[in-house]
Formats: C-alpha cells, sequence, structure tokens
C-alpha cells in the first residue's frame, strides 16, 4: 500500500476508534447543498459527515478486526461518525433521508458490532439518551415525592386516614371470626 493510503487508512482507523459509534452511508445524487445541510445537522447532534475512500475504509476496518465487510464498500461511502448519542444521529439521518431520498445507510458500527441499517433505524425510535435519563429519574423519585406529599398534608389529614383504615381493619376483624358458640339451656 502507498503511502499516502496508509495516511488515509491511519485516519479513518482513528476516528472509527475514538468514535463510540460510526455510520456508513451511500451518498450517491447528495449534492454540494444538500451535504452541507446534512453536515449541518449532524453538527446538532454532535456528530460529523466524512467522506472516505473505500480502500482506506477497508484497510482501517481490517486494522480494527473488522472483517467480512467489502460487500460495503462499493460506490461513494462517508462515515458518520459521533461523540454523544447514536439515537439522535440515527434521527437525524432517518429525518434528513425522508426529505430526500439520500443518503442510503449502509451499515453502523458501535463498540466494534456491526449493525444493520433496519437496526439502525431501530435506534433512531428510540428516545434520546437524556429523555431516557430524565424518565428514569421520573421513576426513581416518583415514590418519594409522594411520601413528601403525603407527610406535608395537614396532621388532620394524617390522622383521619390512619383512623379510617383502623376501623376498615375493626369491620373486616368481627366478620373473619367465628360466632362464639351457644350456651346450653339449663332444665
Amino acid at each position: 500500500m502507498r503511502q499516502e493510503k496508509k495516511l488515509l487508512a491511519a485516519a479513518a482507523r482513528a476516528q472509527i476508534e475514538k468514535a463510540p459509534f460510526a455510520l456508513l452511508v451511500d451518498f450517491t445524487k447528495l449534492n454540494v447543498a444538500q451535504t452541507t445541510e446534512l453536515r449541518k445537522r449532524l453538527r446538532a447532534a454532535s456528530a460529523e459527515f466524512h467522506v472516505v475512500k473505500n480502500s482506506a475504509l477497508r484497510a482501517a476496518c481490517k486494522e480494527c478486526g473488522i472483517e467480512g465487510l467489502d460487500a460495503v464498500f462499493t460506490g461513494p461511502t462517508a462515515v458518520i461518525t459521533g461523540q454523544k448519542d447514536v439515537s439522535a444521529t440515527a434521527k437525524v439521518l432517518k429525518a434528513f433521508a425522508s426529505e430526500f431520498d439520500k443518503p442510503k445507510l449502509k451499515l453502523g458500527l458501535m463498540d466494534r458490532l456491526v449493525l444493520t441499517p433496519a437496526q439502525i433505524m431501530e435506534l433512531a425510535e428510540l428516545p434520546s439518551l437524556e429523555e431516557l435519563r430524565a424518565k428514569l429519574l421520573g421513576l426513581l423519585t416518583a415514590p418519594q415525592g409522594q411520601l413528601a406529599r403525603l407527610m406535608a398534608a395537614p396532621a388532620s389529614k394524617f390522622v383521619q386516614v390512619i383512623k379510617a383504615y383502623e376501623e376498615k381493619k375493626a369491620k373486616e376483624a368481627p366478620a373473619s371470626e367465628p360466632a362464639p358458640a351457644a350456651e346450653p339451656a339449663k332444665a
């Protein structure tokens, strides 16, 4: 391999290794204005769009230990990498593709796992990492919030709740106990 190709392969490998995910897309018939718009949208999702030579990408994947992808390295290929949420990047790609019918997903790499285009679209359906964190936090704090509201209620309301509970238990107790046996009559 020529020195120039080795440098390109090393740069592609560095991109793939430092990013938690990489999405490979076919950008055929994507004009300059559309490419600029896609890059702008991806930047908002903390992702980058880079055109990479297939030979350099093939060599970089091989050096990273990702094999069997030769069929993917045909036609124009771009690599989309990001440092944050793959779901947000997949959402941007899905929205952009629905507007312009391009770019076409080839595959994704996430923690050295190969993802199909269908799996990447499933990731686009997931809530963002921030939304998931907020939902988890809501689930964790809900019981404490209910307890805090109960404790903040006026003392009389709290006493009424306890009294109603005791009355309910008192009504249930006699019904469940057997009736005392009648004493025999004396003759």
